[in-house]
């Protein structure tokens, strides 16, 4: 089977002729700069470049000698824009030499941290010297809903908001001429020519998304205290996403195989709100954009959510999601068997491979072998699975696990 036909197996849920592998078709199963330019080294890889393509989690753009090494089988579209040398800058970061792209252009102040400064003089992020990732600053519905809450006055206020300033390709280009028939020919190109997987980023967020602009406390208290609003806001941050896909759907709704949802809704305890509450506000949100997806394109839905998830998966399958991440073991209630038994018929699970938290980043590479070959176990066979660790690589884990990581695959596939 070639990569497009082992994943579309896995998630049609026939059993693939081998576990298939993603490492940086989306932004949430990435690798960390840090653990990219660790392992380059390892390997001694002395071609190409850390290219931080993802600026608040600051992940690499993987490259041709990674995907080739490690027999990856899903690419981001997005990797087919910024390929020149001029659309990248130098800079040290975090300890390692790597590239920013050119158009974000931060303020690098002289006690080592980056802040990502709005032209009014606003600090919408902020990445110390010590800190591996860019958190929020600024929320620009902190104090107070606009008087007119709409589309328009959130589009007002877009360039405030720090997700929206740090955007990663393809949509990072969008003020660029001819953009969508660009996407369309870039997509068409990529599937000629490779017989990978596609992946879009769009990340649809509904409720990570509000909480962007008005802060999750807030946003929490909302609603109990202003309901109203908050059925509101959910309104209006669909409308956005729909008038996205409007124009997604039709020039590459037949090209991509998987457009990705980014909406953490659980910490390690359980989710951030009740089943009760998700279903009150936020459902209707990601239902109605998951069958505007299926009504217009062959696109697959990925579904991101950290944490403890357990109790809105149900609800999540009734949305429409094929494919859920990370799976994360490591969260209350997020045993893989008992995740596979329960609803691998109906999802496929993409990740969850390798504890990013405890094992990978800690244990002996053969512990993690270990690890790896056991899950495998449990989530292989029948299909419905992709590999992918929990999460992002994280900057701590060192490149012998890594390894031993990828080595845990192949050895696997060798027994099926």
């Amino acid at each position: 089977m070639d990569s497009r036909t082992l994943i579309l197996s896995a998630i049609n849920h026939k059993e693939p002729n081998r576990v298939p592998v993603d490492i940086g078709a989306t932004n949430v199963t990435g690798i960390s700069a840090i653990a990219y330019s660790n392992l380059k080294k390892h390997l001694n890889i002395e071609e190409g470049h850390i290219r931080i393509y993802d600026l608040v989690q600051q992940l690499a753009r993987v490259e041709s000698w990674f995907i080739e090494r490690f027999n990856i089988d899903a690419l981001d579209i997005g990797s087919m824009y910024l390929l020149n040398d001029d659309d990248w800058y130098d800079v040290n970061v975090n300890g390692i030499n790597a590239q920013f792209p050119s158009w974000f252009q931060p303020r690098f102040n002289s006690d080592g941290s980056v802040e990502l400064v709005h032209n009014d003089g606003t600090v919408l992020g902020r990445m110390s010297e010590a800190a591996y990732v860019m958190d929020q600053t600024w929320y620009p519905f902190v104090e107070s809903y606009p008087e007119t809450f709409n589309l328009i006055s959130l589009m007002k206020v877009l360039p405030t908001n720090m997700w929206a300033q740090c955007v990663i390709p393809p949509f990072s280009q969008m003020g660029e001429k001819r953009f969508w028939r660009t996407l369309k020919e870039k997509a068409i190109e990529l599937r000629q020519k490779t017989n990978k997987i596609i992946a879009l980023n769009l990340n649809i967020a509904i409720f990570q998304g509000m909480h962007s602009y008005r802060r999750m406390d807030k946003l929490l208290m909302d609603t109990a205290r202003n309901p109203q609003k908050v059925d509101q806001f959910v309104d209006i941050q669909t409308e956005f996403y729909e008038n996205a896909l409007k124009v997604i759907c039709q020039y590459v709704g037949d090209v991509i195989d998987i457009i990705t949802f980014g909406d953490d809704l659980a910490e390690n305890h359980g989710p951030m709100i009740s089943p009760r509450t998700y279903r009150k506000f936020f459902k209707r949100g990601h239902e109605y954009l998951c069958n505007y997806i299926k009504k217009n394109s062959s696109m697959k839905i990925f579904f991101h959510s950290c944490g403890s998830i357990k109790p809105l998966i149900p609800d999540l399958i009734e949305c429409g999601i094929d494919i859920l991440n990370p799976i994360q073991i490591n969260a209350r209630d997020m045993d893989p068997k008992e995740l596979k038994e329960e609803f691998g018929d109906e999802l496929t699970f993409w990740g969850g491979g390798a504890d990013t938290r405890n094992i990978l980043n800690r244990k002996s590479p053969q512990h993690v072998k270990d690890h790896v070959k056991e899950l495998l176990e449990i989530y292989f066979p029948g299909g419905g699975y992709v590999f992918n660790p929990i999460h992002n690589i994280l900057p701590d884990v060192p490149p012998q696990n890594l390894v031993a990581m990828f080595e845990a695959v192949e050895e696997f596939n060798q027994t099926i």
